[in-house]
């Protein structure tokens, strides 16, 4: 059984950011990422030069449907052998980006304001959605320290954000996430399925027909 959360959603675009409990753990800080939105989009556009945007091969052979790059000390990768990080592009034997200040003062900022005090993330993935893709529902498990927090900060077209449980058959919250909202999860929801749904086409003024999310994590 699933259920909405669309009700809760802030009415005045123009209002301070606001803090919505999610689970014990978790928060979606509204607007929070908002106005640092053109300085995070201009690092995006810089990271992917370096590293490109590609489609990832899952260990059973799918292309991913969501496009993806990384910056930081490592980054997340899929392929034929399994889901890792690693601190080099496989497509083109270098280091990843480094992390722009702008995302990581952000990632630590967000984190503290969700109770999560000294986050200090060594990986961003940076996923790029077009109407129609998807991420299926799953768990972020591959990082060896489970005590930090996972921070999601959604750029451009809205996104039905999916928040389950602890186990896979768990029915989802369905939680509308707009241009500027953040997510922050750990502790006892830092092992929780979540995903997004289809995105719906439209046009975002900063980001056209996209949505770029970005995932920062401690990996070690």
């Amino acid at each position: 059984m699933t259920f909405d959360l669309f009700d809760a959603l802030p009415t005045d675009p123009d209002a301070a950011p606001a803090a919505e409990p999610l689970a014990p753990g978790a928060v979606v800080l509204r607007g929070f990422a908002r106005e640092a939105g053109p300085a995070l989009l201009g690092a995006v556009g810089e990271v992917s030069a370096g590293s490109p945007f590609r489609h990832l091969v899952t260990p059973g052979g799918l292309r991913m449907s969501v496009a993806m790059t990384n910056c930081g000390e490592r980054g997340w990768v899929s392929d034929r052998t399994g889901y890792r990080y690693d601190g080099v592009d496989p497509d083109s034997g270098r280091p990843w980006p480094p992390m722009p200040e702008p995302f990581r003062q952000l990632a630590r900022d967000a984190a503290a304001a969700a109770g999560y005090a000294d986050f200090r993330p060594d990986a961003c993935l940076i996923n790029r959605y077009l109407p129609g893709t998807r991420l299926s529902l799953h768990q972020d498990r591959d990082e060896l320290d489970l005590r930090a927090p996972i921070v999601s900060v959604s750029l451009g077209l809205p996104a039905t954000f999916l928040w389950g449980g602890l186990r896979r058959a768990d029915g989802p919250a369905r939680v509308r996430l707009a241009h500027g909202d953040v997510v922050v999860w750990g502790g006892p929801s830092r092992l929780v399925f979540h995903g997004i749904a289809p995105l719906a086409a439209g046009d975002h003024p900063l980001t056209g027909a996209e949505r770029i999310n970005l995932t920062f994590r401690k990996t070690r």
